[in-house]
């Protein structure tokens, strides 16, 4: 049997307004409803549904130790979107044949948007 990842969760302070961040800017969808402690936000185009879990006042939310990382054909493109949404996304940086930027959500974990699963020859 080999394992699957399906779902990603993110402890927030707020739950609400982390669960809005992903459905604004990355077109999750969701009722919006706490159910069993946990909104559940799905992917309308495939890929894994993320968990939105209330964060304990204990922990310390931010840190580098995670970075969902979402595949976009045009990184550019998708910056100038996000940017009228208002979500500013940092300096657009170029690797080996793809290019990615960072931004944070509203509990500071790092968030990337990248067309290396497009880059040619791949």
């Amino acid at each position: 049997m080999t394992p699957a990842l399906s779902v990603i969760i993110i402890y927030a302070k707020e739950m609400q307004k982390t669960a809005e961040f992903y459905q604004k800017y990355f077109d999750f969808v969701s009722t919006g409803k706490v159910v069993d402690g946990l909104i559940e936000l799905t992917a309308q185009h495939g890929g894994a549904s993320i968990l939105i879990h209330q964060a304990a006042k204990s922990v310390k939310l931010g840190q580098a130790g995670v970075k969902l990382m979402f595949d976009v054909e045009d990184v550019e493109a998708f910056k100038k979107k996000s940017l009228e949404l208002g979500l500013q996304f940092g300096s657009t940086h170029i690797a080996n044949g793809y290019s990615f930027s960072n931004a944070k959500d509203p509990d500071n974990n790092s968030v990337c948007i990248s067309s290396r699963a497009f880059r040619r020859g791949q």
